[in-house]
This record gives C-alpha cells, sequence and structure tokens, in this order.
C-alpha cells in the first residue's frame, strides 16, 4: 500500500518534502495553517500568530543559480539575487509545474501529533489537525515536519537590565514593517544579524541617528563580491570547499580571515568578530560599511543597561539618548505540536541525527526539514534532506542504530561547544558542500568529480571549480534529471543574463 505522509507547513520545505513524496510514490498531504503557500517568503502587512514575518524589502541572501531546487532552475529574466515577491513566484511556478497543489490542505492548523499505541510494530502517528474550528483525527505512516524556525521570536528581555525603566518603545525585528516608524527618532538595533543591518540601514535614511549594539561583532560580506559576481558563487565551490577543509583550522581561519577582509577591515569598524573562526552566518549587506563612513551609522558595544530614555553600553561611560529599540534577537526553535518525548529541544537546540531525525524514536518515521542554516541556500539543503528522508520512510535507506546516531550527535554538541560556544545559530551553521554531500552519499546522488573526468571531461571541471550548483546531485542515481547537466554547464549565462 502507499505509505501516506503528513507535511507539516507549504512553506520552501513543506512544498520540497511534498514533492519528493510525490517522486518516491508516497502519498503526502500538506497542512497549511494560512490560506497561501510560500511560509517565511510570503508578505504580508500584518503579523500573523504563528506564521514568520517579513518585511518588504527583504531580498535573499543567495544568488539564484544556488537557490534554485536541483530540477527546476530560475528563470533566466529572474534578478540574481531576489526580492521576496520573485521568491514567492518561483515557489508558486514550482507548486504549478510539479502539481504540488492538489496535496495542500490550507487553512489547516495541526493540532498535536502523538505515537499510535502500536507505534513500535508499525511507526504509525496520530495527527489532529483543525480547520474552521472543527478537529480531525487521521492516521499517518510517516510525519515531515516542515514548520520552521521563524515564528516564535526570542526576547531575552532578562538580559537587559533596566528595560522595564525605558520610556522609549521597543519592539523585535519580526514586528518590523517599515521605516517611517524611525521618522525623526534616535534607533537603537541590537544584534548584528542581516535584519538587525538591514533595519538599521533602512533607519538611517529616515531617523536622527542609528546605533547598532553588537555583544560579538559579525563578518559582512557584500552580495557584490570579486569582479561583481555574487559572493556564495564565488566562495561555495567544491575547490574553495577543498581547500578550507584539508588546511589546518588556523591556517584555513586565517584565509577566510583576509578574504573577508579584503572589501573593508572589519576590525577599524567595530566589527571584528571576537573569535574570530567563521561561525556566525555572514551578514549581507551591501550599504553598511559606507553607511558607517558617512556617519549615519554608528557601532557600539553590547548593552549594559538601559535607563529611563537612555542606554549604556560596556566600556563607555556616558549614556546615549534613545527613542526606539529594535531587538534583533532571532529566534526560538518550537514545535508546539509534538510532545517533549519526540524532540527535545535544549538549549534552543534539538537533538536530530543530521539535524534531520530524532534520534531515540523506534523507527524512523518521523523528520524535521529545514531545522538548519547552512552557509548558502536553504532550498536545496532542505530539499536534499527530503530526498535522503523519502527513501529512508521507504526503507530504501537504513539509519544507524539509535547507540551510533546518539554518540554522534552529542560529539557535534561536544565540538561545537569547543569551538565556538554554543548558541543556537552556532549548532546549525553546517559546511553545506560536506553536508549535501553526505546526504547524497546515502541515496546514490553524490556526484563523482574523476568519474565525470574520464566520460565528460568538461562537466567534471565546471563541477569541481566552478560553483557548487544545486543541479551537481541531479546528474545521478535516483531522481536523476535529464537537465542537469545542461543546466550546470548554462548556470553562468543565466547568471550574466
Amino acid at each position: 500500500a502507499d505509505m501516506r505522509v503528513a507535511v507539516v507547513g507549504a512553506g520552501v520545505s513543506g512544498l520540497a518534502a511534498t514533492k519528493c513524496c510525490l517522486d518516491e510514490g508516497l502519498k503526502p498531504t500538506c497542512f497549511e495553517q494560512s490560506q497561501d503557500i510560500g511560509g517565511l517568503w510570503r508578505y504580508t502587512e500584518h503579523v500573523e500568530a504563528g506564521r514568520p514575518s517579513l518585511y518588504p524589502s527583504v531580498i535573499s541572501n543567495t544568488s539564484k543559480e544556488m537557490s534554485a531546487f536541483s530540477d527546476f532552475p530560475y528563470p533566466e529574466d529572474f534578478p540574481v539575487f531576489l526580492p521576496n515577491a520573485q521568491l514567492l513566484d518561483y515557489l508558486r511556478r514550482y507548486v504549478k509545474h510539479f502539481g504540488l497543489r492538489e496535496h495542500i490542505k490550507f487553512g489547516t492548523t495541526v493540532v498535536s501529533i502523538r505515537k499510535r499505541p502500536d507505534f513500535a510494530t508499525t511507526g504509525q502517528w496520530d495527527v489532529v489537525t483543525e480547520a474552521d474550528g472543527k478537529q480531525t483525527l487521521h492516521v499517518f505512516d510517516a510525519v515531515m515536519v516542515c514548520s520552521g524556525n521563524f515564528s516564535e521570536p526570542s526576547l531575552p528581555l532578562h538580559c537587559f537590565p533596566g528595560i522595564e525603566k525605558f520610556q522609549g518603545q521597543y519592539f523585535h525585528s519580526r514586528q518590523y514593517k517599515h521605516p517611517d516608524v524611525f521618522q525623526g527618532k534616535r534607533v537603537l538595533v541590537v544584534g548584528m544579524g542581516n535584519s538587525g543591518v538591514d533595519i538599521a540601514v533602512e533607519a538611517s535614511r529616515v531617523a536622527t541617528k542609528v546605533t547598532v549594539c553588537t555583544g560579538r561583532g559579525a563578518w559582512v560580506l557584500s552580495r557584490v563580491f570579486d569582479h561583481g559576481y555574487p559572493w556564495d558563487m564565488v566562495f561555495n565551490t567544491r575547490l574553495m570547499t577543498l581547500i578550507r577543509n584539508s588546511l589546518p583550522g588556523p591556517l584555513s581561519r586565517g584565509l577566510i580571515n583576509y578574504r573577508v577582509n579584503q572589501w573593508f577591515k572589519h576590525e577599524n569598524y567595530g566589527l571584528q568578530p571576537e573569535k574570530s573562526c567563521l561561525v556566525r552566518e555572514p551578514v549581507l549587506n551591501d550599504d553598511l560599511p559606507s553607511y558607517i563612513l558617512t556617519g549615519r551609522i554608528t557601532i557600539k558595544p553590547s548593552v549594559k543597561e538601559f535607563k529611563d530614555n537612555s542606554v549604556v553600553f560596556h566600556n563607555y561611560s556616558e549614556e546615549e539618548p534613545i527613542d526606539i529599540v529594535v531587538f534583533c534577537t532571532g529566534y526560538n526553535v518550537s514545535f508546539p505540536f509534538l510532545e517533549e518525548a519526540v524532540v527535545k529541544v535544549e538549549n534552543k537546540h534539538a537533538s536530530l541525527y543530521k539535524y534531520v531525525f530524532p534520534t531515540h524514536l523506534q523507527r524512523p518515521t518521523l523528520a524535521i526539514l529545514g531545522l538548519i542554516k547552512p552557509l548558502g541556500a536553504i532550498m536545496p539543503v532542505v530539499e536534499m534532506q527530503a530526498r535522503w528522508v523519502t527513501r529512508v520512510f521507504k526503507g530504501l535507506c537504513q539509519l544507524p542504530p539509535q547507540s551510533v546516531m546518539e554518540k554522534e550527535v552529542n560529539e557535534k554538541k561536544k565540538n561545537q561547544a569547543r569551538w565556538f560556544g554554543l548558541s543556537f545559530d552556532e549548532v546549525l551553521k553546517t559546511d553545506c558542500l560536506v553536508y549535501m554531500d553526505k546526504l547524497a552519499s546515502f541515496i546514490g546522488a553524490k556526484p563523482s568529480v574523476l568519474g565525470l573526468l574520464c566520460r565528460d571531461p568538461w562537466l567534471a571541471l565546471t563541477v569541481f571549480f566552478g560553483p557548487c550548483t544545486p543541479y551537481q546531485y541531479r546528474l545521478s542515481g535516483p531522481g536523476h534529471w535529464e537537465g542537469a547537466r545542461q543546466a550546470i554547464l548554462t548556470q553562468w549565462i543565466r547568471t550574466l543574463k
């Protein structure tokens, strides 16, 4: 009989999951609580509970060739970095092209997912959903959780002494939509991620003064890299990855340090990360250094305390008058519909084998997709996760024994703690090429550069020296796509177009 699979959410991960289920002959039902697809990428004027929220100016951080699903390149007339509306348009085309719409139930919230009493033998789940105030119980053979991690804002107010005395306005970046709230105000942006820098840059066009405070700095890259090429097409190649991973740690870090400081010396701008291994995801912003130079934005260390209408920074004695604060402090991971026992989230970090499978289930019939922040595009990564997961569900791929999986997860935690103090971002930061290759090798879709050298030398060289575009994972193995070779050989043409 066909395996029935519940997919939670119809964003990037949910769509990839639904499509991979169909590819493998499984029967997916995708539950989406809102009335439309797109998840994070669907802009709405109002902030909706339990749904990610964008500001209108969001542009993808990764270029279109690196951010495509592996068997569906972007139209060539799309820009290289995608404004959110065009990314959503691409997702709509994907849905249409692969006939996903009929498998999605809109306006349906997943209330709970529980193991069935006979789980140990069947691996089945009881899934309760709610639509129009009515609850329905379904039985599924497997579950793919694709609800993302941008819905529950993390606002650790206890870390900001005196915030309760502060008379001005403050809010989490999730609430931000338009810069007009900053008109003529003195603005403080707390946090140095992509949203923080974007908001600071937008605010500085209308505000009286903008200060960004950061405890740990960040690498800032421009989307426009060497000779004007997109940063990720230069950075994420098999050659670069090989160099980064085969050099001794300090040397590799020195190299990266050198590269990211070529555009501007971070130290001079107050942005040098304390621990300079490249672990925090880089911030992509083309304006920040020039805005610092022209005095529109000031960088300060972290907040010591808030006063009535001012703030004091560490290592500074004088107070800085402030009218409005934006906390760009990230998100918590939460799965309100799962029992604690299924996914333990501790320290903002879920214990998952290869970031996907809970290690202690008797049967591997529940997977979590997209809970990862690759140094690169998320689309091809979640798609690869989905290709692997659907084959595990079918029994075509075996997971290692529980003890082996747990050992690996704990090793990873230890290593990451040792390398760069465990904060959620770091745990989920992973070298996407190494990770994708690993998953691809599980399903037999990893490209072999040496194998290609004999058969198709030009393709082999493009695969090795060129950007590691997702089409490489469709050259061979299950799910291979006829158009993959052509897509790889024309990737620069589409970019230059």
